[in-house]
């Protein structure tokens, strides 16, 4: 994988691109992640298909933002479609876990030439926006100014504290090492620390953003898959079954021994879904 920084009209980002000829992939992580999500993913899928990987503005980036950039979920899907325009990409598969799965429902409502098929994996959706016990802690913590949003977060560097409810702890059975490395920027950088307070606090301004966009998902008829962990704490199996039935051309898949991260807790699993899905 090759680490690259595209310079986009709503800021710049970094992104991984594993390069190649093979249909391609784009993959989006969620909120407070970085591309880094995706690392064992990409692992299997790059020897056949091209796997983009952009990190985006959501608390773990190494790019700060202008300082007057819009951070609401739908600015971040015009970030990901401006990214997709920037490299030109075509007849590709637009994969999104966790937060990065409602800006995938985003970009998806506006039917966009350049997305053949789409992968909703254990993600936002409907009411559950910000998710239940881990979202809503979160975004209750980015009503303080970013200095004190840092202090409050400095618990995080504890293992105890990462693994707790309203952490990660519901949110991936094996990933502690990756939720310990997404933290370290907001840590460190005040101007990723004003970013991360800036998208939370357009959560909690527009929190049925994802009920609304739920209505045009059926524009959206060229084929979708929808992934979810059978253990989910916090994304609702009965949302993938309601994503299923506003899709024209859906397919579910489960995985179990997964919660929502399901790129970290059984990334073969996912990995094999994906190139099936894209394969047929």
């Amino acid at each position: 994988m090759t680490t690259r920084t595209a310079a986009l009209p709503g800021g710049t980002i970094t992104y991984e691109d594993s390069g190649g000829t093979g249909p391609v992939v784009v993959l989006l992580h969620g909120l407070l992640m970085d591309a880094t999500l995706w690392d064992d993913v990409v692992a299997e899928l790059a020897p056949e298909h091209r796997c983009v990987v952009p990190t985006l503005p959501l608390g773990a980036h190494v790019e700060p933002m202008p300082p007057d950039a819009d951070l609401a979920l739908p600015a971040i899907a015009d970030l990901v479609v401006q990214l997709l325009d920037h490299l030109a990409l075509d007849d590709l598969t637009l994969v999104g876990n966790d937060t990065g799965g409602a800006v995938v429902q985003l970009v998806a409502a506006d039917d966009p030439p350049r997305v053949r098929r789409i992968v909703l994996a254990s993600c936002d959706a409907f009411d559950n926006f910000p998710p239940r016990v881990t979202g809503t802690a979160l975004v209750r913590a980015g009503r303080l100014p970013p200095s004190l949003f840092g202090l409050f977060m400095q618990q995080m560097r504890l293992r105890p504290a990462r693994r707790l409810p309203i952490a990660f702890g519901w949110l991936t059975k094996r990933g502690d090492a990756a939720t310990a490395r997404w933290i370290r920027a907001l840590l460190s950088r005040a101007e990723i620390r004003r970013d991360a307070v800036k998208v939370l606090r357009a959560i909690r301004a527009d929190r049925s953003v994802l009920e609304r966009v739920a209505e045009r998902l059926p524009a959206f008829g060229r084929p979708a898959l929808v992934v979810w962990a059978s253990e989910d704490r916090i994304m609702p199996i009965e949302h993938a079954h309601r994503l299923l039935d506003l899709l024209p051309d859906g397919r579910l898949v489960e995985i179990a021994d997964s919660y929502t991260l399901i790129p970290l807790d059984r990334p073969s699993e996912l990995a094999a879904a994906i190139r099936t899905f894209v394969a047929t």
